[in-house]
């Protein structure tokens, strides 16, 4: 049983589309909070349907894909009220693609939700970049960018919605999600941790 003060990392599960991509992802990102962090930690990804009411007992939230996002009435009520009550959502575009149909029905999805000019680039020295290490160049760039995948982009930004000065949803075309999909005792082989900038996502979703 999850003890009461553990960080527990939530997948959020939507009718359309492929949600279940970067399986590998979390169980990652979850030994680098263990590794790097005194917060205690739930190591076992939670997955819930982003229809269900369990959305509102989770401290953050990460929902990716491929392919067509088109939330149902409900999803979209949990999405907004979850989100405009202090709620954080990471959102990462597997295709890596500004034109990919992820990435365009997704930020449609946001503008039905929260308005058309609510998703917004945010600048390369936000306080997300050091809420724990120092970014200071703004977001880390992926192997995926670097190897021409998706839009063959390499984005400098990313865009989030902010809810009272506050980032509600922190949305990324850099395929992170692909990036930090290893096993992380193979973590060892890298010359440079690229799961470090996940540290700073989780730890300015609790802290801010």
């Amino acid at each position: 049983m999850r003890k009461a003060d553990e960080f527990f990392f939530t997948r959020l599960q939507y009718e359309s589309g492929d949600w279940d991509v970067d399986q590998r992802m979390p169980s990652n990102v979850l030994n680098s909070l263990v590794e790097y962090t005194t917060l205690p930690v739930d190591t076992k990804e939670n997955i819930i349907s982003l229809s269900s009411d369990d959305i509102y007992n989770c401290p953050f939230c990460y929902i990716s894909g491929h392919k067509l996002v088109q939330f149902t009435a409900k999803e979209q009520e949990n999405f907004k009220n979850y989100v405009n009550n202090g709620g954080f959502v990471f959102a990462d575009d597997c295709n890596h693609d500004i034109d990919g149909l992820f990435a365009k029905s997704f930020e449609r999805q946001m503008a039905e939700i929260f308005g058309a000019d609510a998703l917004k680039k945010i600048p390369n020295d936000h306080e997300i970049y050091n809420a724990f290490f120092s970014f200071e160049d703004g977001p880390p760039t992926t192997s995926q960018e670097l190897n021409g995948w998706g839009d063959d982009l390499v984005h400098d930004y990313l865009k989030a919605i902010e809810i009272n000065g506050r980032i509600g949803v922190l949305y990324s075309n850099k395929d992170y999600g692909c990036e930090w999909d290893y096993d992380f005792r193979n973590k060892r082989w890298y010359k440079k941790d690229n799961t470090k900038f996940a540290v700073n996502i989780v730890m300015y979703a609790l802290t801010s």
